[in-house]
């Protein structure tokens, strides 16, 4: 059996997606990112210092807070506030992860930087999706230090995007809707640079177990998703916002 797609997309094509830049005032930059019907809020704000654990080292640092808000699913989902979910906590460090991976700490400086996804509307997809948005955010936020003349030049090494990709049926499918995600027997977030470097992978088998072989053809499909996604930010990028 074939597993046929809800939406009707071949089994390597990506959900629409598209990049809102300059979505609010006050940050240095902020994206409404969104795939498909998923929406993630993404923003970044830079400040002088760094934790203490850097401090006089010369270098700078990112991090990231994820949340959902209430009624981004159909049902309402109660906001986290003093303790946050396991599953909050694993993302949000993924995408600081991700994110770092973009950076030339030392060409930073001593600044932190704190990139903020938050999720409109999920169905599916918002780890990946809060992490190709960020990376068009953290663009716009450092361009905006290099226009002020803050940084003589921008501190970004490497383009950063991810995808999903999920097994039914014995077969991969490229970025899961939440149908398929439910529904998938393996399911893998991929993280690549435009190098199509690996930076980090996240995949289980939901039941039973997968091939080597299996996971290579999820590797070729994420590879695709990946290139075409970060075509996307850098024509974002080079539209005005």
């Amino acid at each position: 059996m074939v597993w046929q797609r809800p939406d009707g997309r071949q089994a390597d094509q990506l959900r629409p997606v598209r990049f809102e830049r300059s979505f609010t005032r006050f940050a240095a930059g902020s994206v409404l990112a969104h795939c498909g019907n998923t929406q993630v809020l993404c923003t970044v704000t830079i400040q002088p210092g760094v934790p203490r654990f850097l401090e006089g080292k010369g270098q700078g640092w990112l991090t990231a807070e994820y949340r959902m808000l209430p009624t981004a699913t159909v049902q309402r989902q109660p906001r986290e506030f003093m303790k946050l979910s396991g599953r909050t906590q694993e993302i949000q460090r993924l995408i600081g992860r991700s994110l770092r991976a973009a950076l030339d700490m030392q060409a930073l400086g001593e600044r932190t930087i704190t990139v903020d996804a938050d999720v409109l509307q999920a169905d599916a997809g918002t780890r990946t999706t809060s992490i190709t948005g960020g990376f068009v955010a953290l663009c716009d936020a450092i361009q905006s230090l290099v226009d002020n003349g803050e940084l003589q030049e921008s501190p970004i090494r490497h383009s950063i995007a991810a995808i999903s990709v999920g097994l039914m049926e014995e077969d991969p499918f490229l970025d899961l809707d939440y149908v398929e995600d439910v529904a998938a027997a393996i399911d893998f977030n991929v993280v690549m640079n435009e190098k199509l470097e690996l930076i980090e992978m996240q995949g289980t088998a939901e039941e039973g177990s997968f091939s080597r072989s299996q996971l290579n053809r999820i590797l070729d499909l994420a590879e695709k998703g990946i290139t075409e996604l970060i075509t996307l930010q850098q024509q974002a990028l080079q539209s005005s916002p």
